[in-house]
């Protein structure tokens, strides 16, 4: 008779029980591509969510969430992420939604509760959400990067604490180190020690529509790359003709030929014009006397001979002018 107490006290627990796991259900698997896994077994799609589930991706796996109050959250590859406390209140609010990030790349979308209810807990620190959308990766070593997309956040580490207000903005933090506030681009995934830190931002994952654009804050890697293997091919075509083009001046040195025009200088070497001031051959009539040798009056035999210019104006022969040459 005693046994019946207590299988029936044995029974109300495990109403109580299941009533409270139906009351733990957090929110819903909207999309989950290869694998997923909770603690109640793989996630499927429409399949709930629950209080202090772990969540786990495969390593090309992704999965986006809808919790009850309009919050999203979608975890990319290869992460582990626990729903810590949510407490719902009648207002299709949350008072307290917590998150524990423990490694991995995810977005998070903020819903109709208020910014004090949300917060998000890294082992380098936390973020503290503002009404907001934002991208968040933790690495095997617990450093964290945010990537802001809208609204504001605010990090705060064991070393102070950072805001973040502009689109873009980026915070990257190391445990037992102060946070420090940079601009996300493709140096972001460089500092975070992982080409595939921010997959939802570098392209390399692809988000569903109710999660925004899937690439942003110029660390789009494929575009990039794209962009640097162009980049070469443009730049050779230019670069050959502008090497021509270098050779091109140099042969311009080439216009050594208007100086060789100095052979209009030459023509000045034509002296024969000066030669003509042998018309002061009148003056040489008076040779007929003396016969003076070499104006070119006097004897075939020397007239070119002993002319001391070399102009041979000799008498009848014409030969004289080859000196000239």
């Amino acid at each position: 008779m005693k046994s019946v107490p207590v299988i029936a006290a044995l029974a109300l627990v495990c109403a109580t029980n299941l009533a409270s796991a139906e009351a733990e259900r957090v929110g819903t698997a909207t999309r989950i591509q290869t694998a997923v896994n909770g603690d109640y077994g793989t996630v499927e799609v429409k399949e709930p969510v629950h209080r202090d589930e772990r969540i786990v991706t495969s390593k090309s796996g992704l999965g986006e969430f809808l919790f009850r109050d309009g919050s999203k959250l979608a975890v990319g590859a290869g992460s582990v992420v626990k729903i810590d406390k949510y407490v719902f209140d009648d207002s299709n609010s949350v008072k307290k939604l917590s998150i524990k990030a423990a490694k991995g790349t995810f977005r998070w979308i903020s819903g109709n509760s208020v910014s004090t209810a949300y917060s998000i807990v890294t082992p380098a620190g936390t973020i503290g959400v503002r009404g907001t959308k934002f991208d968040f990766y933790v690495g095997p070593d617990g450093r964290t990067g945010v990537v802001l997309l809208s609204g504001s956040a605010r990090f705060c580490g064991s070393g102070g604490c950072v805001q973040l207000l502009r689109k873009c903005d980026c915070v990257i933090a190391k445990r037992g180190q102060r946070p420090a506030l940079t601009r996300a681009s493709r140096k972001t995934l460089t500092a975070l020690g992982n080409t595939k830190a921010l997959p939802f931002l570098s392209g390399n994952q692809q988000l569903s529509g109710g999660f925004g654009s899937s690439v942003g804050c110029g660390m789009n890697v494929a575009a990039a790359l794209e962009r640097d293997a162009n980049t070469p091919e443009k730049n050779s075509p230019r670069s050959s003709p502008s090497k021509p083009d270098s050779p091109g001046t140099p042969s311009a040195p080439n216009r050594p030929d208007t100086p060789s025009k100095q052979a209009t200088p030459n023509a000045p070497s034509n002296p024969g014009t000066p030669n003509t001031p042998n018309t002061p051959d009148p003056p040489d009539t008076p040779s007929e006397p003396g016969g003076k040798r070499g104006h070119g009056y006097g004897d075939k035999n020397h007239s070119h001979t002993h002319d001391p210019q070399g102009h041979a104006y000799g008498g009848g022969n014409g030969g004289g002018r080859g000196h000239n040459k």
